[in-house]
């Protein structure tokens, strides 16, 4: 009951996800078209030049998110998420407006300067802030429940565009792309509140652990102790405003750093499998587009509906720390079935992984959340992006070159898919490296110690 109704509260930030979801994705599957059309000459179906833009498009975008992502989230912790919200959502508006009007080479050129330029501050912005808004609004194990279904409701809208983009003229999709980021701005600035109880305390942070806040709220005396009750370590919720007062909390925060260093391997290893496996399918099994569109359909609708349903169960279970493990081992399995691929079902068989694979992120996002309190969540999930965004800058740079040299006749071994072999090496060290997580102390382990809070400073207080 407790989590339909936080899901009743925050329809308004699932809404200006799935909005902001849905113009992304539309533009996936009709801008190589429009690229090749737009920069190859003749009757070619590619050239190099297209392949080098959607290159450096990809390392200069990454490389601006890796440093813009963090700011902006450490900026909404001072300045509030909806105010930060509205940057992204309106730069993101011009460039599918652009080529919704013409797409004739010049103006495929000012597309793609002013997305190069608009996606250093807008890639990955609206998912780390609603991840922030969400960890600002629901504390405890709940808020891994509302993380998944955040990333649900960010893969149904995948798979709504998929099916849009099957049916809509290319013109149409760029403007119905700038028509859904319009929206989902008016929408945000008009319903989304900054804060659904501006009466909900912090939790309380001790060592990486959470306490959390006492639920009677009858007792006169249980706010006023838990306040001024002084602790011996260190309590992470004042605005940090340097990059000396950052280091400082990472350094101080184990569970965090370890959380970072698991998301760099697992996002490496997810980066490189976008960057491997649809060539590795085309070269292995001769898959076409519409093979690909039925095999990320198939993991897209599979995906979203376990990380609505399935997620929150298994988290009140064994706790997002063990499904987070098991999501990394799973995800080791599939790259290694894929590497060593003998049919073109193989694919498709090992989408039977994809619901324990979908688990990995939102557990990250759950379990970094938890380190810090409220005040401090953009700077957080602004710290996971841009680790993400520096890990994807990475891959491309070692697993293009080595898929492309195992697809060819000059591999130094018969080996077509080495490159998925060492996806699932990355996300092997990944699974070892979460296995040193600590877990996140119980409920009743929070109520038991804040128990011994209370009764500490009252003691101190009759003394």
């Amino acid at each position: 009951m407790e989590v339909k109704y936080r899901l009743g509260e925050l329809r308004h930030i699932l809404t200006t996800a799935f909005l902001s979801g849905y113009a992304e994705f539309l533009l996936r599957p009709v801008i190589t078209d429009v690229t090749v059309s737009a920069v190859c000459s003749g009757l070619n179906d590619t050239c190099s030049l297209a392949v080098y833009l959607s290159g450096v498009e990809q390392v200069t975008v990454g490389l601006g998110t890796m440093v813009m992502v963090p700011v902006i989230g450490t900026l909404s912790d001072r300045y509030g998420i909806k105010a930060l919200l509205t940057l992204p959502m309106c730069l993101s508006i011009l460039p599918p407006a652009i080529l919704g009007y013409r797409r004739d080479t010049k103006f495929f050129y000012a597309f793609y300067i002013t997305k190069i330029l608009f996606d250093m501050v807008c890639q990955g912005t609206v998912d780390c802030l609603a991840h922030a808004y969400v960890a600002k609004n629901v504390h405890g194990r709940k808020r891994i429940a509302i993380f998944g279904v955040l990333a649900g409701v960010k893969s149904i809208s995948a798979v709504c565009a998929t099916f849009s983009t099957r049916f809509l003229p290319i013109a149409s999709t760029f403007q119905v792309s700038a028509i859904s980021f319009s929206a989902g701005l008016v929408y945000m600035k008009i319903f989304l509140k900054e804060r659904l109880h501006d009466d909900d305390d912090d939790e309380y942070f001790d060592g990486g652990r959470n306490h959390q806040e006492v639920q009677d709220r009858g007792d006169p005396l249980a706010e006023p102790i838990l306040r001024d009750a002084p602790t011996n370590t260190p309590v992470y919720n004042t605005r940090h405003s340097s990059l000396k007062d950052m280091a400082s909390l990472i350094k101080n925060s184990p569970i965090l750093v370890q959380t970072l260093v698991v998301t760099f391997f697992a996002t490496f290893a997810q980066s490189g499998m976008q960057s491997a496996f649809l060539y590795f399918l085309k070269a292995r099994f001769g898959f076409n587009k519409n093979d690909f569109a039925e095999l990320i359909l198939l993991m897209t609708i599979i995906g979203s509906i376990s990380q609505l349903f399935v997620l929150p169960i298994l988290v009140s279970a064994i706790g997002e720390r063990k499904v987070l493990s098991i999501g990394l081992l799973m995800e080791t399995l599939n790259a290694a079935c894929l590497s060593v691929s003998w049919s073109a079902w193989v694919p498709y068989a090992t989408t039977v992984l994809v619901p324990v694979v979908m688990f990995v992120m939102p557990s990250v996002c759950g379990i970094a959340s938890r380190q810090v309190g409220a005040g401090e969540q953009g700077k957080v999930q602004g710290y996971i992006s841009g680790v993400k965004s520096f890990s994807g800058v990475l891959a491309p740079f070692i697993y293009s070159p080595l898929t492309a040299l195992f697809l060819s006749e000059n591999a130094p071994f018969y080996f077509p898919g080495f490159s998925l072999l060492c996806v699932a090496f990355s996300l092997m060290i990944g699974f070892l490296l979460s296995l040193l997580i600590k877990d996140v102390p119980s409920p009743s382990l929070n109520k038991a110690s804040t128990t011994i809070q209370i009764e500490e400073a009252l003691t101190r207080d009759i003394s």
